[in-house]
């Protein structure tokens, strides 16, 4: 018996590619089979020959949904006539396509654009990590260097509006806030918008950052895994049949296995001053023990398209964070022993569906589920106590839109969207005994009408909106108008002007610089309209923008209200820590960038100023310095980018960061330091300088390799981002502060196929 593998059985096919609707023929599409392609021509025909039988072809064409169609079914005479899908796409034009880097597009809405495929080599960054590459933009910054502060325009972290395909994040980061917790390899793109907010986004009084997965079905598996000296990871894509697919992608940290110098600076710099890092000098009886820290993160998304009209995605995300330490003490000549633990995690899932009805009416639906848990318990075995401390939020949404195309000109986008939020959160001490739980829910209903125009000459863009709130708990009704102009001068000259009223009801508060074991000092509550308002704001910018070949010059300039913060939200140290009320602030300044690019070479230079003044009626003085009042920042970066080599290296320099000193030294009354005027004084200027490499090679033909090191903070320069003062048991006062990373490298290793 002689058993042989039939040679492979080619053929020759083509076809003619017609519009759906107007069956106008489609030129310049392109046709790709294995390693073939073709282009169709101005009839619209195309031809392949040497094409594998029981292959796949992939039809893209500019304006069209991308087809896929099995090869055999084209062998025939005459040719078979094929039918495309005009797209329908509420994404606005792109007038800078290439911003800071490769990958960051500036849109004609005003927001910005970062593919994380396309995205170039920035200074300290290995690997596309979305919310540090933010932070490399004008009038955005983290006030000590996580993905958890990130501060725009004078605004908190909690003011930022951060979604994950449609669903509201309320955790960002692990190691709690070093390292973004958003997979970049399912990343397909992020949307940055600091004002002009379409009327479809609610919350996020500062910004929003719109993170969308890949979107597309695919009909091959590739996939890829690496390695750094944090965490290691993996992601696939992988075709279930012809209309659906499943991505997946893990990540999970590699302390339990060997711990890094990379990893032992992350973790002083996560735990310093914390109980964690605190335990083992409790008193003499202690004795230190181990610690156990971990995170992950977890992927997956289901693509199916149901029809050439219908598609349907399902999405999950979870997010987990956990430190545990152990305690033994020596009470009454026996050793105790206590496990003391936080944990952090978020949940997130969604369902939605699209149709395209025509080319000019396209729906969508979608209902998610959000739910964010942080629990903490902590042990003092000396004083035979025991805290437990909890925060969780359940955020469930039903959102529902239409877009209407009116003409060739004017867009009509609107819809109604749902929201139930419940925060709840707990204390439970066991010596001496005290328990409280407190859970408030909300309910919103939302109706938005945004209508987009743009002329026919493309040279004026303009988007205005309305957004209704009903608050059902409260029977308060809030309407904001929301506006986005953009005006082209010339080729190279373009005016901007932003304008938006937003509003917030969840926010994160600090009751105690020690809560949940000092490392995660904030936790969400829900306004009530009484001692915790509804945030409000107003936000007016303007901005000129010049691109011309590989050289851009962009200037914007901003004023910003916002009205109903609360000291508890604002991290107070000084006299103002333990002060509840209620007040505002008001952030004025501009954001300036100039960017060249001379062939392999890029290089930028950005700077902002911002002056931001707290309002608080009730305190004395009534206006002072914001806590996140950084006059002045600026950044250069320099970058090399060839086939095989990319190279980056940039310094990032910023006024210090405001604090309070005391009068006098151990000037001490009734137990409480005496202050002087509140955020008078400033910590030192900060500065950091960052490189980057990395060498792409493969490694067969279908396998890609990438290696790749960075060094952040490369003159291990002492940067302080925090300070504050304490009252010791002598009634003395002691001086406090804590440091940034210093001189960090970390290596990765990386495959894909």
């Amino acid at each position: 018996i002689t058993i042989s593998k039939p040679a492979a059985l080619y053929i020759t096919i083509c076809g003619v590619l017609v519009d759906k609707e107007t069956k106008e023929k489609i030129p310049g599409a392109v046709i790709r089979a294995d390693e073939k392609f073709a282009l169709s021509n101005k009839e619209g025909h195309f031809e392949l020959s040497g094409v594998r039988e029981g292959s796949f072809l992939s039809v893209k064409s500019l304006g069209y949904e991308d087809l896929s169609i099995e090869a055999n079914a084209l062998v025939e005479s005459p040719c078979k006539t094929i039918s495309l899908q005009l797209q329908i796409s509420t994404l606005p034009e792109v007038i800078i396509t290439y911003y800071l880097t490769d990958g960051i597009r500036k849109k004609i809405d005003g927001s910005l654009s970062i593919k994380s495929k396309e995205l170039g080599i920035l200074p300290g960054l290995t690997e596309p990590d979305v919310l540090f590459t933010i932070q490399a933009l004008p009038g955005i910054q983290s006030i000590d260097e996580t993905v958890s502060t990130i501060n725009v325009r004078g605004g908190t972290h909690d003011q930022n509006l951060v979604l994950w395909d449609g669903v509201k994040m309320y955790q960002q980061g692990h190691f709690f806030g070093l390292i973004s917790a958003f997979n970049p390899y399912l990343t397909k793109e992020v949307s940055l918008i600091k004002n002009g907010t379409s009327a479809v986004f609610s919350d996020g009084v500062s910004s929003t950052i719109d993170i969308r997965s890949d979107d597309e079905v695919t009909r091959f598996f590739t996939g890829g895994a690496g390695i750094n000296m944090i965490n290691g990871d993996v992601f696939a894509k992988i075709p279930v049949s012809k209309k659906s697919s499943l991505y997946i992608a893990t990540r999970r940290s590699i302390a339990d296995v060997v711990q890094t110098p990379t990893y032992r600076a992350y973790y002083d710099r996560a735990f310093r001053g914390t109980d964690v890092a605190s335990f083992n000098s409790n008193g003499s009886d202690t004795i230190s023990t181990r610690e156990n820290f971990h995170f992950y993160d977890l992927n997956a998304k289901f693509l199916y398209d149901i029809s050439d009209k219908d598609k349907l995605r399902v999405n999950f995300l979870k997010i987990y964070n956990s430190i545990e330490y152990e305690e033994n003490a020596l009470v009454n000549s026996v050793i105790e022993s206590r496990i003391s633990s936080l944990k952090q995690e978020n949940t997130a899932a969604g369902i939605s569906y699209t149709r395209v009805w025509s080319p000019e009416v396209r729906t969508s639906g979608q209902l998610y589920l959000s739910s964010y848990n942080l629990d903490a318990v902590n042990f003092d075995i000396l004083n035979d106590q025991r805290l437990i401390q909890g925060n969780e939020v359940l955020d469930m949404g039903l959102k529902l839109d239409a877009n209407v195309a009116l003409s060739g000109y004017v867009n009509l986008f609107s819809g109604y969207q749902f929201f139930e939020v419940g925060v709840s959160n707990l204390e439970d001490i066991n010596n001496p005994v005290f328990y409280r739980f407190k859970k408030n829910v909300l309910r919103t209903h939302v109706i938005f009408t945004e209508i987009n125009y743009n002329s026919p000459s493309n040279a004026t863009n303009i988007r205005a909106g309305i957004r209704t709130s009903l608050f059902s708990k409260f029977e308060k009704l809030r309407i904001e108008p929301r506006l986005s102009v953009n005006q082209k001068l010339n080729d190279s000259f373009s005016l901007e002007l932003l304008g938006e009223m937003k509003s917030q009801t969840t926010t994160q508060i600090i009751d105690f610089q020690n809560d949940f074991l000092g490392v995660e000092k904030r936790r969400w509550v829900l306004a009530n309209e009484q001692d915790i308002p509804i945030l409000t704001s107003k936000q007016l910018s303007g901005g000129v923008h010049f691109h011309k070949r590989n050289f851009l010059v962009a200037l914007e300039g901003y004023h910003k209200w916002v009205d109903g913060i609360i000291t508890s939200s604002q991290g107070f140290q000084n006299q103002f820590q333990f002060v509840r009320s209620t007040g505002s602030y008001k952030t004025h300044g501009l954001d300036f960038l100039i960017n060249r690019r001379i062939r392999k070479i890029n290089t930028w230079v950005s700077y902002s100023y911002a002056n931001s003044t707290f309002s608080f009626k009730e305190l004395i003085p009534p206006e002072f310095p914001s806590n996140l009042d950084i006059r002045h920042r600026a950044t250069w970066g320099i970058s090399y980018q060839s086939n095989n080599v990319d190279l980056s290296s940039g310094i990032n320099w910023h006024t210090g960061r405001p604090f309070t000193k005391p009068l006098v030294s151990n000037n001490v009354v009734g137990g409480e330091i005496q202050y002087q005027y509140p955020n008078s004084s400033r910590l030192q200027t900060y500065w950091r300088v960052d490189l980057s490499a990395k060498y792409k090679f493969n490694l067969s033909k279908k396998v890609r390799a990438v290696a790749g090191f960075s060094v952040w903070n490369v003159l291990n320069h002492d940067n302080v981002v925090d300070a504050f003062y304490r009252v010791n048991d002598a009634d003395e006062i002691d001086f406090f502060h804590r440091s940034a990373l210093g001189f960090t490298p970390n290596i990765m290793f990386r495959v894909e196929f």
